[in-house]
């Protein structure tokens, strides 16, 4: 038997490992078995990461650096991802479950966020003030927020360190990337490229660990300036609590239990498609799933029926292999939490018209996509949101129960909206209390597009132009231009 894959923390621009010799394994969502290890950060090793980007602020290797260099050596990062796309998706696909088709071809997109950024780091600009002063020179400029403690979890790890690191480091911050303890490898495959591409030893380390000893020492870390934190709700927080320790900025990007209406005078194949795609791609296992469909009472039945057909053609099974549409969910405790609501949801009246149980015949977290037909808006499908391959339906009646239904949830992330009367678009769209509405289409993202939500969907945006400038801070300078002497400050005029 070979030796598994083990890997060490990177802190500082060393490999080292943890300081109190913790290591945790990593099992392969499709077999269920172990396939690697990784070293997990103390509060010792937090602080040492911490430290580093701390020094490098001021360190003229990277303070010194004009935003153009600092362009440039995103643009090498970006160009090592896309070269790198196979080797870290099939790390991500052995450590999370998700299909390599996706996790490859997501990371090599990655590579345009860090094409975006690079192309924005020499574009921060301050401005000069016309200030109501005579004999005063007065600007600003955008200066580096500081140090970054930016958490990442398992599901879309390229991506969701993406639209922190990029924007972070173009905007010249260092950064502590803490990956999730339930799948790292790909993090820490990621922090190779960091290497190679030459940036500044200590200007981003990337550890992993549990709670305790990694996660709430770096968020409460006093020289902690600003966290960007994709994961749930609950985690979030104990996030902002400990945010109260450093009075770091905080973003939020939480979870989700999107809504997708489909009014009856939609393209039913495109709504279908969307359903699909909003509630099996990436295995459900997404932030912005679209678990909560309503469709018009009048085509309810045809979509069911299309849905239905549509599906059989799903491919549950290997993730490595290129002919499968629907992989292993990433830890039991998905299957579980499916299993109990979709009892809870039969109990209400809700009918699983297919799907519904685990994956026969397979090893592993498979559980089969699953439709249901919901009995009344507190079905509990339609509450919880359990991060797998389920699709909840619930028909309505106009354009205003529609709404209704879908602003009833303490969430705001995504939502989908399917129909050919350009007004309804507009109108529904406006109405909807998300951070993102998809037209006749879903799960479309962009380095140019904000992401981000409303409600316990978090705060703040990452991606588009608007972000960079969440990593800076504004300085304002004064400057006497007066060949006079300053007045004497106790006479007042």
């Amino acid at each position: 038997m070979s030796e598994l894959p083990h890997y060490q923390l990177f802190i500082d621009g060393q490999w080292c490992s943890g300081s109190q010799q913790q290591v945790m394994q990593s099992a392969n969502p499709a077999t269920g078995k172990t396939w690697a290890t990784f070293d997990c950060a103390s509060s010792s090793d937090v602080d040492r990461a911490v430290a580093a980007a701390q020094r490098m602020l001021n360190d003229t290797a990277w303070r010194d650096m004009t935003q153009t260099a600092r362009g440039k050596l995103i643009y090498r990062l970006a160009d090592l991802i896309e070269e790198n796309a196979k080797i870290l998706g099939i790390a991500e696909t052995n450590d999370s479950g998700k299909l390599l088709a996706e996790t490859a071809s997501q990371t090599k997109y990655v590579g345009d966020y860090y094409r975006y950024y690079a192309g924005l780091a020499d574009k921060i600009e301050g401005a000069v003030l016309p200030i109501d002063k005579p004999d005063m020179h007065v600007f600003t400029q955008r200066m580096p927020i500081g140090v970054v403690a930016a958490v990442v979890p398992w599901n879309a790890q390229m991506f969701l360190t993406a639209t922190k690191l990029g924007p972070a480091l173009a905007a010249g911050c260092c950064i502590v990337l803490k990956a999730s303890e339930i799948a790292p490898a790909p993090m820490f495959e990621f922090a190779r490229l960091i290497e190679q591409a030459g940036f500044p030893k200590g200007v981003v380390s990337v550890i992993s660990g549990d709670a305790e000893n990694c996660a709430i020492p770096l968020t409460r870390h006093p020289q902690i300036d600003r966290i960007a934190f994709t994961g749930g709700a609950e985690t979030a927080r104990h996030v902002v609590r400990n945010s109260a320790e450093n009075f770091a900025v905080t973003t939020l990007e939480l979870g989700g239990k999107s809504p997708i209406i489909v009014f009856d005078d939609a393209n039913i194949e495109t709504a279908v498609n969307g359903l699909i795609a909003g509630n099996f791609g990436a295995s459900g296992q997404s932030c912005v799933a679209g678990t909560r469909g309503f469709v018009q009472r009048e085509i309810f039945d045809d979509v069911v029926a299309q849905v239905t057909e549509k599906s059989k053609g799903i491919v549950v099974g290997d993730p490595l292999a290129e002919t499968t549409h629907v992989g292993p969910l990433c830890t039991e405790d998905q299957i579980e939490r499916i299993e109990a609501t979709l009892q809870k949801s039969k109990q209400q009246g809700a009918e699983i018209c297919f799907g519904g149980s685990r994956s026969a015949g397979l090893e592993g977290n498979y559980f089969d996509p699953t439709l249901v037909k919901c009995a009344s808006p507190e079905t509990e499908t339609l509450k919880v949101e359990m991060f797998g391959p389920v699709m909840s339906l619930l028909p309505f009646g106009d354009e205003e129960e529609a709404i209704a239904l879908a602003n009833d949830s303490e969430f705001g992330l995504g939502s989908g909206v399917f129909t050919q009367n350009i007004g309804r678009a507009h109108r529904v769209s406006n109405r909807l209390r998300s951070g993102i509405c998809w037209i006749n289409t879903y799960r479309a993202v962009s380095p140019i597009a904000p992401f981000g939500g409303f409600n316990q969907s978090g705060y703040g945006r990452e991606a588009g132009l608007e972000s960079i400038l969440d990593y800076t801070r504004t300085k304002t300078t004064w400057i006497n231009t007066s060949s006079e002497p300053m007045a004497n400050p106790f006479v007042m005029r």
